[in-house]
């Protein structure tokens, strides 16, 4: 009995061409670099530069 990944079939080449027009037309600049940080949580930690050069 073969497994789903060998089961599951190639997408044709017109839809890999489809969905990467798709997503080239979606396509936005990345989010401002405060963006970024409060999304990963970095805006939560809070650094003293006196300790960052001791490291």
């Amino acid at each position: 009995m073969r497994n789903a990944v060998e089961q599951s079939k190639q997408p044709s080449k017109e839809a890999v061409r489809q969905w990467l027009r798709k997503n080239l037309a979606e396509r936005r600049p990345p989010p401002d670099p405060q963006q970024i940080r409060r999304e990963l949580g970095w805006d939560l930690v809070k650094v003293n530069p006196a300790d960052a050069k001791r490291r």
